[in-house]
């Protein structure tokens, strides 16, 4: 019997709170690593802050602003169930905010999602189709579900990988997901790249 998405949440959160504080960071730096190789020409580029125990953004974003791409972070809107869009130009103004998120509170630029070239997704778990979950509130689903045209590229630790994930007409799939073991490939991926898994 295939399992539910509640119990693949869990089983996921596990592996993922399994991993030492060491061991996300080192792996952390190898996905940002492989992150800032496949965008290198790319920008503007949306990326999300993480919260601990998420794959770490902070080198990501750091070697973004620092070769002069334009990063543009999500802010949650709990009202809305939705995300809205602001520049990040100076890491330093984020503070935790909706859900324990680092987000410019006080500092927003406000941004267009079709601004957007390559959108950074956070993601609980993932297939070798490019399926993701993600937390179950669905922020990322509609707002990519609006806002079509945008290459995603999904981050996780490959310990998060799932064989089959159960999927629904309103789950959005990443064109590439990147871990620390490499990148997978999904059909018309927007990248030229190797299959590494």
């Amino acid at each position: 019997m295939k399992k539910t998405k509640q119990e693949i949440r869990a089983e996921v959160k596990r592996r993922r709170q399994a991993l030492t504080p060491e061991e996300r960071e080192e792996k952390s730096r190898r996905i940002c690593g492989a992150l800032l190789d496949l965008l290198d020409g790319t920008g503007p580029v949306m990326a999300y802050v993480a919260k601990p125990p998420e794959v770490d953004t902070a080198a990501l974003i750091a070697g973004l602003l620092a070769r002069g791409t334009r990063v543009i972070v999500p802010i949650i809107e709990r009202e809305t169930v939705s995300l809205r869009l602001s520049y990040l130009e100076d890491p330093s103004v984020l503070v935790e905010s909706t859900f324990h998120v680092p987000e410019p509170t006080g500092h927003e630029i406000p941004a267009r999602p079709d601004e957007v070239k390559a959108a950074i997704i956070p993601l609980l778990a993932f297939d070798s189709e490019g399926n993701r979950l993600g937390y179950g509130a669905g922020y990322y689903d509609r707002f990519l579900a609006a806002h079509p045209g945008m290459k995603t590229i999904g981050v996780a630790f490959a310990c998060q990988e799932m064989p089959d994930l159960p999927g629904e007409s309103t789950d959005i799939r990443m064109d590439m997901i990147v871990t620390e073991s490499g990148i997978v490939r999904v059909p018309s991926p927007p990248f030229e790249t190797t299959h590494a898994k």
